[in-house]
């Protein structure tokens, strides 16, 4: 008999409570450059995601081959960089037009290989909503609409390596692997910027927190709302990120956008779930569906 989730909390509910976790993350993240440094902070949300996980998954590690490693290592690279850089165009543009720009990578999955004439709607569409965002420069800075976009691209790796990872892995094992990978590689960078901050325990614990709205509890709830919810259906609740983001950065940091970027903001997610649902239609097969990043 399959698993189901309580009644009182359907799985789509499941997956709308670790969207508004991961901006709320995101958002208190922000919140705390001022005391620690991006770099430093999203390695502390590494670190933290890589402890509970590797602690839940217990992953196994004799006996790996070459291909597992080069797996694992790529995704970890994947997702090192995919936070390293979000986390440092928060601290330049607003958090909902950061992620609405960071949305094209994984936009651009959905897209690959597609050979439907309509699906070019979605890609006009969306390339319209960034055109906008660029009508209104006076709120973004070149780095942070670079960085974003640099995110998005990690993200569309992390995307597709996630596809091969969950075919040499079972459950979480993949993922904690690839986040104690990441945590290591961003150490060198983070260690130094932080500097003696990382020994505040109130920084400490406040970059915990930021590690478990962002990754461990969204991680845990989509993994649950994922035995009964369809991959179609989630993959269009998981467009609604850039949203999220914008009401996160409007409740938590006071970052109000303009109507012109609330429009720009639309046209990403209603591109998004076009083409979400368009991928559905067309590769009838199995389906691939990863964790938000």
């Amino acid at each position: 008999m399959p698993a189901t989730t309580s009644p009182r909390l359907p799985a789509v509910w499941l997956v709308l409570v670790g969207i508004a976790s991961v901006q709320l993350g995101a958002a208190v993240a922000k919140g705390l450059f001022d005391e620690l440094s991006p770099t430093a902070l999203v390695w502390l949300r590494l670190v933290t995601s890589a402890v509970v996980l590797a602690a839940i998954a217990r992953p196994r590690v004799r006996g790996l081959g070459r291909a597992e490693w080069s797996v694992v290592l790529a995704f970890g690279a994947s997702l090192a960089l995919m936070n390293w850089a979000i986390y440092q165009s928060f601290a330049r543009i607003p958090l909902g037009i950061a992620v609405t720009l960071e949305f094209v990578g994984p936009l651009a999955v959905a897209l690959l290989g597609s050979r439907r004439p309509r699906d070019l709607l979605w890609v006009a569409l969306a390339a319209g909503g960034v055109v906008l965002l660029g009508l209104q420069p006076a709120s973004l800075t070149a780095a942070g609409v670079a960085l974003a976009l640099l995110a998005g691209a990690a993200w569309a790796a992390y995307i597709l390596l996630s596809a091969r990872t969950g075919r040499l892995w079972s459950g979480l094992d993949g993922l904690a692997l690839a986040s104690v990978v990441a945590a290591l590689l961003l150490a060198p960078a983070a260690i130094p910027s932080g500097g003696a901050d990382l020994l505040d325990p109130r920084l400490l614990l406040l970059g915990a927190v930021v590690g478990l709205l962002s990754s461990v509890v969204p991680y845990s709830l989509e993994m649950v709302a994922l035995r009964t919810l369809r991959p179609a259906t989630f993959g269009i609740l998981m467009s609604l990120e850039p949203a999220a983001a914008a009401l996160a950065g409007l409740l938590v940091l006071r970052e109000l956008l303009t109507p012109l970027q609330l429009l720009a903001l639309a046209c990403v997610v209603a591109a998004s779930v076009g083409a979400t649902r368009s991928s559905r239609r067309a590769d009838p097969g199995p389906e691939e569906v990863v964790a938000s990043g």
